[in-house]
């Protein structure tokens, strides 16, 4: 297990060389590698200017960067704010490195707007053609369901009220090791859950500490299962050890065998917490994606018993806004009827079909290919826009 994050969560105005003996600190205080720091501040519409957003963007990133903060969440554009910001996220994203931001398509409590969904399909269409791979999609997030102190970015972003900071992990590792000595099923989530706890326990109270000294609120821990590109550390390898394949029957049960794993285990929790499945983050998703065994809507089936939406996802770089929306619909859907937090980070390659390889030179990216996405998008009564809620499912 490595810790992928201690995000911190405060809002725009604060004074970064204040925070900076925090961040140093983070990075060297805990029994497992830190691999970065971020910041997530309260959303942009907010406070930043829209007339000089992308200036105002790059002097607030560069202060965090130079006090330590390797990445800095803007937060997101939600259903309350005003759409015309949405046009100002292209530019946020290439006014410096490392900058992220979201769009909300779903609230927590059920509301979706459908038009929001056909106007987030825009953005990411615009956002595809900044850099000639499509990598600048890895920095836009679709929000469904999503409430602040999620240390994962592309959902983080802070609530107001007193600083905090919470920690993301990337564990595919303790999912592995747990289910390959395992004879039974009942043994692995036994092992799962035990394994869970005891890495939780090497980190909780160094976060404890770094609480107490620095007087920031410990938010928890999201124990999401993050994989990272080698078999090793593959979550799709951990599914598949169970005795199926991914794309399969019997995958779904798979992966909410591994939630529930999480799920039982006890430690302070926050984010998704779930199991995570981005395509391009696993060389088992990716490959099986590359394979035309995994799809589209096998990964929204999952979200709906595991964890965290669609992430990282390769996407032909002809596709429709249509098509995009409907996919940003069906995400809103699930998250809104389960009252669960989903994101949807999808990836458009220009130039790219259906079946065509990834072009990416990124350490956190495996091999992939375009996925290709069944039919022409929606229109109709979907095609426009529209406030609505869907009430939470009805316990029977």
């Amino acid at each position: 297990m490595e810790i992928r994050s201690v995000t911190l969560f405060c809002e725009a105005d604060r004074v970064p060389a204040v925070y900076a003996p925090f961040l140093t600190a983070a990075r060297g205080a805990f029994p497992v590698r830190v691999q970065s720091t971020r910041l997530g501040t309260t959303p942009f519409p907010d406070w930043l200017p829209r007339e000089d957003a992308a200036a105002g963007a790059s002097a607030l990133v560069g202060a965090w960067q130079a006090a330590g903060a390797d990445y800095v969440s803007l937060g997101p554009v939600q259903l309350r704010h005003d759409p015309a910001w949405l046009a100002v996220i292209p530019d946020l994203l290439m006014a410096a490195e490392g900058v992220f931001a979201s769009i909300e398509i779903a609230t927590t409590d059920g509301r979706i707007d459908t038009g929001r969904c056909h106007a987030a399909a825009e953005v990411i269409r615009r956002v595809s053609a900044l850099r000639p791979d499509g990598f600048a999609n890895l920095f836009l997030g679709a929000l469904a369901a999503c409430g602040p102190g999620h240390p994962f970015l592309p959902a983080s972003y802070a609530g107001g009220g007193a600083d905090s900071f919470a920690i993301a992990v990337e564990a595919a590792d303790v999912a592995l090791e747990a289910i390959d000595g395992a004879a039974t099923l009942a043994e692995a989530a036994n092992r799962l859950t035990a394994g869970i706890e005891a890495a939780a326990a090497t980190v909780v109270p160094v976060a404890q500490r770094l609480s107490a000294e620095f007087r920031l609120n410990f938010g928890g821990l999201d124990f999401s299962l993050a994989p990272y590109p080698t078999p090793d550390k593959s979550l799709g390898a951990a599914l598949e050890a169970l005795g199926t394949r991914v794309g399969a029957p019997g995958a779904l049960f798979a992966a909410a065998f591994i939630t529930a794993a999480i799920d039982r285990a006890a430690f302070p929790r926050t984010g998704f917490s779930g199991l995570m499945l981005p395509v391009l983050e696993d060389a088992t998703l990716a490959r099986r994606a590359a394979a035309g065994e995994l799809a589209l809507n096998d990964l929204l089936l999952y979200s709906a018993v595991c964890g965290v939406g669609l992430d990282t996802i390769p996407l032909p770089g002809d596709i429709g806004a249509a098509t995009l929306a409907g996919i940003l619909l069906d995400t809103a859907a699930l998250a809104a009827r389960l009252r669960k937090p989903l994101v949807a980070r999808l990836m458009p390659l220009p130039g790219r079909r259906a079946g065509d390889e990834t072009a990416f030179s990124f350490e956190y990216f495996a091999p992939g290919r375009a996925m290709p996405v069944a039919g022409e998008g929606v229109g109709g009564l979907l095609g426009g826009g529209a406030a609505l809620a869907l009430a939470a499912n009805r316990t029977r």
